[in-house]
């Protein structure tokens, strides 16, 4: 996991005044930290990134309790697995992966609302799709089957055409990172979520 250091380094020196009131936080791979809107998006909620570049569901999982340390969060939102699924993991692996993380999740935050955003249709691992929707449907199985804290956040099904396929312009030219397009979308299906069991408060 030595690879991370740098990123992880950097999450904790410019979040280190954060940690008391980070509102939300957003956790995860790429696809968390390079959400530059993120703040816009959420304009009426308080939201800290703590994405970090590449990172599998297996590096979120190993660095959880360093970056979590001392933060006190409202919720929870989460995603990760993807680069797992693309690095040739299985989904099995995935899966356990995401069950640890629901015990870290556990014994650092008590009941605090968590929100696994699932894994999304990329053009670029589209040939991985089984594998996607497999996994996806083993991690919302589980939050149903533990009736606990967690919710899952379908976004697969949304980012599919009528032929079921990725919608391209989702997509940037690589087809695995998301277009602003797609960052809409992604906050208008996390705020559907966020505000059932975070309502805003109207000021």
């Amino acid at each position: 996991m030595n690879w991370y250091e740098d990123e992880v380094s950097g999450l904790e020196k410019a979040h280190i005044n954060d940690k008391t009131d980070p509102g939300i936080v957003f956790y995860g791979s790429s696809s968390i930290r390079v959400w530059g809107t993120l703040k816009n998006d959420f304009a009426d909620r308080k939201v800290t990134n703590l994405g970090f570049g590449g990172s599998t569901l297996a590096a979120c999982v190993w660095f959880f309790e360093r970056i979590m340390v001392d933060y006190n969060p409202q919720a929870l939102v989460f995603y990760a697995g993807d680069n797992d699924l693309g690095d040739g993991r299985h989904p099995e692996e995935v899966f356990i992966f995401f069950q640890q993380l629901m015990v870290q999740a556990k014994s650092r935050f008590g009941n605090l609302p968590c929100y696994f955003i699932s894994l999304k249709p990329s053009v670029a691992r589209w040939h991985l799709a089984e594998q996607f929707k497999y996994t996806n449907n083993l991690i919302a199985a589980e939050i149903e089957k533990s009736n606990s804290n967690w919710i899952f956040i379908d976004v697969f099904s949304r980012m599919l055409d009528q032929s079921g396929r990725p919608i391209v312009d989702n997509y940037q030219a690589d087809g695995l990172h998301m277009t602003d397009k797609a960052y809409r979308l992604w906050t208008e299906i996390i705020e559907q979520e966020l505000v059932k069991s975070l309502p805003l408060v109207n000021t």
